[in-house]
């Protein structure tokens, strides 16, 4: 439990690193959406973001998450059997949902259940799964909040596993571009929600099955074809409208695009349509740029005890790629380092993180990258001794104690000048004149 929390901190510690909001306004690309994304897989990047952080309803785009419970579940095996429960039919009667049609009693493996869920999105599946991996679909959802706040997603709450309309169930495309860049680490749905077609193997009140996606950029039937496209999800519902979230790569390239609540009632799926304009406009305007490397030195750094140098120069740690438009001068691109302090004591191990730098390009910033040290620097036990020694006479305590010794000195003085003064004053001898009696006679 604890190395998959520290796995899940890291997850969330790089995205939030590598997150950086840079983006552009698309060109001969009309997006209806009510909000929208398009960004870079291989660098965090946003190229294009519409109302990213408003609340939207996910419909079936929440399966998302009900998968990510099933395939990190600790009885998830893909060949594990499961059947279908009469329970099933209580919660998912007058939904609308799509649902698969398995007969109650009927038996198939785990990996077939994620794909009728993920690849066909069966509202029905999506419940027997709550059942047989949450114990009860109310445990499971508490299950999928739980796991939203484990990933950070703070703009999502589920109330059902399916993505029917409810309003405590909830996200925002930032939220769902950050759960499903995790998912896709995950390559058993990656595998799947990339698949066309699956030939779900008979079961004992079946024959074998033919099962497609939903997707329509992914399958070549289809007018809205985009042979670059792989997966990911769709969804609709009426409160939601048409969504899709999917992901296509070209040339080394890697985009992830989210449109949610694109009108569904304009004669043509424009959730395809749009994704597919966004991709080509990626595609055909945007390249990687190297704008930072690791060779050459950002900034100084002041260094104490040290017998050799006084300074030390920081680098960009790995260096830094972006996706940047194919005209852009990457001359203009700034590097603005922040230093956690002015000086760092000797010894410095090289590669030693001493402070972080921004990259900004047209006001904007890039991304922020970790400043190292450039090489070792040894100490000198000679200057730590000579520190120590001045940071002992120069401690709030010696000064305290300088202060008393002061003091003493002080009345140490007037005590010395009133005891001298009152010897001088024993010593003093009255004069009388002499008077003779005899002589005023």
């Amino acid at each position: 439990m604890l190395k998959k929390l520290l796995a899940v901190f890291l997850c969330i510690l790089m995205l939030s690193l590598s997150f950086s909001v840079c983006a552009y306004e698309p060109t001969n690309v009309d997006v209806s959406a009510k909000a929208a994304m398009l960004a870079s897989l291989d660098t965090g990047e946003i190229l294009y973001s519409k109302n990213i952080d408003e609340k939207v309803y996910p419909a079936s785009i929440a399966k998302i998450m009900t998968i990510l419970l099933i395939l990190e579940h600790p009885d998830f095996r893909p060949d594990a059997r499961i059947t279908m429960v009469d329970e099933v039919d209580r919660w998912i009667t007058g939904t609308g949902s799509a649902v698969s049609n398995l007969a109650v009693g009927e038996e198939f493996s785990a990996l077939d259940l994620v794909y009728l869920i993920l690849m066909t999105s069966c509202g029905d599946c999506a419940y027997l799964a709550a059942i047989v991996y949450g114990g009860s679909v109310e445990n499971f959802v508490k299950k999928m909040n739980s796991r939203a706040a484990e990933l950070g997603l703070t703009g999502t709450h589920y109330s059902n596993p399916v993505g029917l309309h409810d309003e405590g169930t909830y996200t925002t495309v930032r939220d769902i571009y950050t759960l499903t860049s995790y998912a896709l680490k995950n390559e058993t749905f990656k595998t799947v929600c990339e698949s066309v077609r699956y030939k779900m193997p008979a079961t004992n009140k079946s024959g074998e099955r033919t099962l497609s996606t939903t997707n329509f950029l992914q399958d070549p039937s289809t007018n809205y074809y985009y042979s670059y496209a792989h997966g990911v999800k769709t969804g609709f519902t009426d409160e939601a409208g048409r969504c899709l979230v999917s992901t296509a790569s070209y040339n080394g390239y890697r985009y992830l695009c989210i449109v949610m609540k694109c009108p569904a009632n304009l004669g043509q799926r424009v959730e395809f349509i749009q994704s597919k304009e966004l991709f080509r406009w990626a595609f055909n305007n945007f390249s990687f740029k190297q704008v930072a490397d690791a060779n050459n030195p950002v900034c100084e750094i002041g260094v104490d005890l040290s017998p050799d140098t006084d300074y030390l120069p920081l680098y960009i740690k790995n260096g830094f790629i972006s996706v940047l438009p194919n005209e852009s001068d990457t001359s203009t691109i700034k590097i603005v380092p922040h230093l956690k302090q002015d000086t760092v004591d000797a010894p410095v191990k090289k590669g030693t993180v001493l402070g972080t730098a921004d990259i900004v390009f047209a006001e904007k910033t890039l991304g922020t990258v970790d400043l190292v040290a450039g090489n070792d620097v040894r100490a000198s036990k000679f200057l730590a001794v000579v520190r120590s020694v001045k940071r002992v006479f120069t401690s709030n305590y010696m000064k305290i104690v300088y202060v008393c010794i002061g003091v003493g000195v002080l009345l140490f003085i007037i005590a010395v000048i009133r005891l001298n003064s009152g010897r001088k004053n024993k010593r003093k001898v009255r004069y009388i004149p002499y008077r003779d009696d005899n002589h005023n006679k």
